[in-house]
C-alpha cells in the first residue's frame, strides 16, 4: 500500500496553478461532468494528477485527489476555507443557515448549542427507540414479497430521526417526504449542472413543483416546532429539539425562531438521508456477496443468539463494524465535498486562488488502489487488521474531518448498526428479477429509483 508524502507525489515547482483540462469555450467542463459526474472526476484525476484545475462555466474548480492535500483543507488550514458557493446554492433554500452551511462565529455558536444532544451517552439512550421502530417496520414485512428497499430505509430512518431528535411522529408522511427530498435533490443538482438556467422565480413546471415540495417539508418542520412550543416547558423533554429550544450560549442568548427553524430543518433532513442511503447500499452489497452475508449472519447469531441488539453489543460485533466501514468506503452517501478559498494559501506547491472552489471526493479516495488493495471489490475483511489506524489522514473520510466533521456521526453509526443487526437476524434480501442498480450522484449518492428486493425470512 502506497503511503508516500505529498511532496514526493507532487514536486514543488514554485507557486503556480495546477494543470487540468481546458474543456469547451464558455461552458468549460460542464457538459463533460453533467453526463456522468463520477466518471468525469475520475478521468480528470487520472489524466492530470492529484491536484487539477478546470472550469465549469465561469467558476474555477480545483480537484484534490491526494490525502495530504485533502487534510490541509479539512484540518491543517481549515480556517482558510468556507463551505463552497456551490454547496450554498444547492442547499440554502431548503436548509437556510443551518449547521451544514453556516460559517464563522455564528456556526461555532450553533455547534456549541447542538453538541450536547450528540454526546455518546445521550446517543446511546436513543438505541431503544431505534430498535423499537426497526421492529415495527419489520412487522409489516412478509416472506417472499418484494419491496423497494430504498423507500423502506428512507421511511424507517425518517421515523427514527423524528422520534429521537424531535420527540414526535409523522404518521403516513414518510413516503411523501422521501419523494419530496428526491425531487428537490434532482432539481437543485440539474440546475447547478446546467450551462444555462431559468430564474427560480419563473413559473415553470419544475420551479412550481419545487416550491410545493419545499412548502410541504417546511410545514412539517413548523408543525414539529409549534407542537413543542404549545406543549410548554422544553425541560421536560430529552430530545434534540428541547435542547435547541432551551440551550443558552455563554452570553445568555438563545436561538431566534429563524435559527431554530434552520437547525431543525437541517437535522430533520440530514438526520435521516445519509443513513437511509448507507442502509440501502448495505442490503445491495450483502445481496451481491453471499459469503460476506453468511459471515455477518454467523457473528450475529453467535453473539446475539436471537436477542435484540443493544448499544453495548456494538463493540462485540467487529465484523458488523467492518461491513459498515466497507459500505461507507464503496458507496459513500456523501461522495464529494467542496470548499471555497477565502484566504490566500498554498497546497502541494500550487496557489489556491481566492474564490476558487476546492473539491475532493470520497468516491475517488475510497477507491484509490494506492491505499486499498483490489478497491472495487466489496471486502469487509480488509478492516479487521487495523487498516483504519494505518490509513493516512485524508484517505477515508465518510463523515468529513476536522472541526466540521459531521456532528451526527455517532448517531448515524449506532442507528445503522441497530437496523442492520435487527433486519439481518430475520431476513435475507435479494435483488428482484430485472432490477438494475445505477448509482445516482445527487446531493447524496443514491441508487436511481431505489432498489427492488425480495424478502426471504431466516426463520
Amino acid at each position: 500500500m502506497a503511503s508516500s508524502t505529498l511532496a514526493k507525489k507532487l514536486p514543488v515547482r514554485g507557486k503556480r496553478l495546477p494543470p487540468g483540462p481546458k474543456g469547451w469555450p464558455v461552458v468549460g467542463m460542464a457538459l463533460h461532468l453533467r453526463r456522468d459526474p463520477l466518471a468525469g472526476i475520475r478521468q480528470i484525476a487520472r489524466d492530470y494528477g492529484d491536484i487539477t484545475r478546470f472550469h465549469v462555466l465561469t467558476r474555477e474548480r480545483i480537484l484534490l485527489n491526494n490525502p495530504e492535500a485533502i487534510n490541509q483543507v479539512l484540518v491543517m488550514q481549515q480556517n482558510k476555507f468556507h463551505k463552497s458557493e456551490l454547496t450554498r446554492r444547492i442547499t440554502i433554500r431548503l436548509l437556510g443557515q443551518g449547521l451544514l452551511i453556516s460559517e464563522g462565529e455564528f456556526w461555532r455558536r450553533q455547534r456549541r448549542l447542538a453538541q450536547p444532544a450528540f454526546h455518546r451517552n445521550r446517543v446511546n439512550d436513543y438505541a431503544t427507540t431505534m430498535l423499537e421502530l426497526a421492529n415495527a417496520h419489520l412487522g409489516e414485512w412478509r416472506d417472499g414479497e418484494t419491496r423497494n428497499i430504498g423507500h423502506e430505509m428512507t421511511g424507517l430512518t425518517l421515523d427514527i430521526a423524528v422520534r429521537t431528535l424531535f420527540g414526535t411522529t409523522l404518521p403516513g408522511e414518510a413516503k411523501k417526504v422521501g419523494e419530496a427530498v428526491t425531487y428537490l435533490m434532482r432539481y437543485s443538482l440539474r440546475r447547478q449542472r446546467a450551462p444555462f438556467r431559468t430564474p427560480e422565480t419563473w413559473p415553470t413546471p419544475a420551479n412550481l413543483r419545487a416550491n410545493r415540495e419545499l412548502a410541504f417539508i417546511a410545514s412539517l418542520v413548523y408543525r414539529i416546532i409549534s407542537e413543542r412550543q404549545a406543549a410548554g416547558d422544553s425541560a421536560e423533554h430529552a430530545d434534540l429539539l428541547a435542547l435547541l429550544m432551551s440551550a443558552m450560549d455563554e452570553d445568555g442568548t438563545r436561538m431566534t425562531p429563524q435559527q431554530l427553524h434552520d437547525e431543525t430543518m437541517t437535522l430533520f433532513l440530514a438526520g435521516h438521508e445519509t443513513t437511509a442511503q448507507m442502509l440501502t447500499w448495505t442490503w445491495y452489497a450483502l445481496s451481491q456477496n453471499p459469503a460476506v452475508e453468511a459471515r455477518l449472519h454467523e457473528e450475529l447469531d453467535r453473539v446475539l443468539a436471537g436477542s435484540p441488539v443493544e448499544a453495548a453489543d456494538f463493540a462485540r460485533l467487529p465484523y458488523l463494524q467492518a461491513v459498515m466501514n466497507e459500505v461507507l468506503r464503496v458507496f459513500p452517501p456523501v461522495y464529494i465535498m467542496a470548499r471555497e478559498v477565502v484566504e490566500p494559501c498554498e497546497i502541494g506547491g500550487y496557489d489556491m486562488p481566492i474564490g476558487a472552489t476546492i473539491m475532493f471526493s470520497q468516491w475517488l479516495m475510497h477507491r484509490d488502489p494506492r491505499y486499498f488493495d483490489d478497491p472495487e471489490t466489496f471486502r469487509p475483511e480488509r478492516w479487521l487488521d487495523g487498516l483504519a489506524d494505518r490509513l493516512p489522514a485524508g484517505v477515508y473520510f465518510p463523515f468529513g474531518d476536522g472541526p466540521r466533521r459531521c456532528i451526527g456521526q455517532g448517531f448515524a453509526l449506532l442507528e445503522a448498526a441497530i437496523v442492520i443487526a435487527t433486519v439481518a437476524q430475520r431476513f435475507q434480501l435479494r435483488l428482484a428479477s430485472g432490477t438494475k442498480v445505477i448509482p445516482e450522484p445527487l446531493v447524496t449518492l443514491r441508487p436511481r429509483n431505489g432498489i427492488d428486493m425480495t424478502l426471504h425470512s431466516r426463520n
